[in-house]
């Protein structure tokens, strides 16, 4: 079973978007033995469900929205993963914190052959629900990318 964990800041808007768009992929693809979840860095959501606007994004889409609970990252979840996408250079800098020789780190962006090499995703939190859009939007730009990783990790 290949193990990949999503990581933002407090676990409760794009990192639950990307594990349930992860999830969509896979299945749709028929891609098996991989588990997607995700967590957060910060310990103040903890126990929250996924933000509202996130929900509403991800379910006009067709993605699944229930049964989230806000968490934070562990050094032995990050130790045990095979493959741990963050969505800010910040997230990453602090899982070196927790595990200085991890070598499963990465940026979602870094997925995402368009993407700015190093350039992360905004948090969407603090502005309009359209920002939610555009997190949806560089999430799925990323995906066949993670989805080919993954495939290789299972090879």
């Amino acid at each position: 079973m290949v193990e990949v964990v999503f990581v933002c800041w407090g676990n409760i808007c794009r990192s639950p978007m990307a594990e349930r768009v992860a999830r969509g992929w896979a299945e749709r693809e028929g891609l098996t033995g991989v588990r997607f979840t995700s967590a957060g860095t910060s310990s103040e959501e903890l126990d929250e469900p996924i933000d509202s606007r996130a929900q509403g994004v991800l379910a006009r889409a067709g993605y699944s929205t229930g049964g989230h609970r806000a968490h934070q990252i562990t050094a032995s979840e990050i130790r045990e993963a095979d493959l741990v996408i963050a969505m800010e250079e910040l997230h990453l800098r602090i899982m070196r914190r927790l595990v200085p020789d991890a070598d499963n780190l990465a940026l979602l962006t870094d997925f995402d052959p368009d993407a700015v090499p190093g350039s992360g995703i905004p948090d969407p939190w603090y502005g309009s629900s359209a920002g939610f859009r555009g997190t949806l939007d560089t999430i799925e730009a990323a995906m066949p990318g993670v989805l080919d990783r993954v495939r290789e990790l299972r090879a």
